[in-house]
């Protein structure tokens, strides 16, 4: 009885091995040339934008990749409503941490009165390895920080050694990978305004630039909303700073990919978390497992990813 009952057991498991396998391997051609079209747009649009945009290659064209991208491009969608009660609120520091929540996603948006406090902390180890952002800020001296531009990897370490574009950190270029290029930067220059748009190295310094990196894009420039539709770039964790026109800086860092904690959000909805705490100018930052906010050495928010902090280049950080 027992080697009858022993035998239909490892069969059971089996048949639910098997079924998990062929699960596994037709899900993706069901997200992808299924008829579920919603599906498809958050699938593309979330992996296209993340470290494996490779996959989505693997079963779409190009063309066919940029029509999902744009399909929500120009669609007027109406705002969601975001809640946000204070959870930290530090007035000899001159920060406020606020949670905040939305349709699909939960996150925390930090105020700094003085500009002037936020600085780029750069890897000391450019070209070899990235840093935590909790290192990063350690590094710096500083009391808070969040993850601040992407990075390339020519090596295929991923270990966030290489900043992309533009890096400029105390009034000097420490990194350019686009020569004489103009790319979308972020930075502030030498009065502590936030600066956001197309520029070359030389344009960096002639501006009386002071920190920079780069990436895009803009979501609020000069008070003017620029996200037309979902922004086309799916659903994922975000990361992204403003400023209001009193100079107050505000970080947000959005959680995703936890389905029972936070799906995540589109760049509309971080752009609408950006105008109603009154920024006038505001960009979306490097998001995925890189997006982090880290406070007195603690990280505020629910990592994506597994392994823990993320090793990047840089990092907006807030000195004493």
């Amino acid at each position: 009885m027992k080697k009858k009952s022993s035998i239909k057991i490892k069969m059971v498991l089996a048949f639910i091995g098997y079924n998990i396998i062929f699960a596994s391997i037709l899900a993706p051609f069901v997200v992808f040339w299924g008829p579920f079209e919603s599906l498809k747009i958050m699938a593309v649009g979330s992996i296209e934008t993340s470290r494996h945009p490779q996959v989505v290659r693997a079963f779409l064209s190009e063309s066919e990749i940029a029509r999902v991208m744009n399909l929500n491009a120009n669609q007027e969608i109406s705002a969601s409503q975001i809640i946000s009660t204070k959870s930290i609120s530090d007035t000899s520091s001159g920060i406020t941490i606020e949670d905040i929540k939305g349709a699909s996603f939960k996150g925390k948006v930090m105020l700094i009165k003085d500009p002037k406090r936020v600085k780029l902390a750069v890897t000391k180890e450019i070209g070899v390895t990235g840093e935590r952002v909790s290192d990063l800020v350690k590094d710096m001296g500083a009391i808070a920080g969040i993850n601040a531009g992407g990075f390339y990897d020519p090596n295929g370490k991923g270990n966030g050694a290489f900043p992309d574009g533009l890096t400029m950190h105390d009034g000097k270029i420490v990194h350019n990978n686009i020569g004489e290029k103009a790319v979308n930067i972020v930075g502030f220059d030498d009065k502590g305004k936030l600066v956001l748009g197309k520029m070359t190295a030389k344009q960096l310094v002639e501006k009386n630039m002071r920190e920079a990196v780069t990436f895009e894009p803009n979501l609020i420039v000069d008070g003017k909303p620029m996200i037309k539709g979902d922004g086309g770039w799916g659903i994922a964790p975000r990361t992204g700073i403003g400023q209001k026109a009193d100079g107050t800086v505000i970080f947000v860092v959005i959680d995703g990919r936890q389905p029972t904690w936070s799906i995540g959000a589109n760049l509309r909805d971080l752009m609408n978390v950006f105008e109603d705490y009154g920024a006038v100018n505001a960009i979306n930052l490097d998001g995925g497992s890189s997006s982090e906010l880290v406070y007195n050495g603690k990280v505020m928010n629910k990592l994506w990813n597994i392994f823990g902090e993320r090793y990047i280049p840089t990092a907006f950080v807030v000195t004493p």
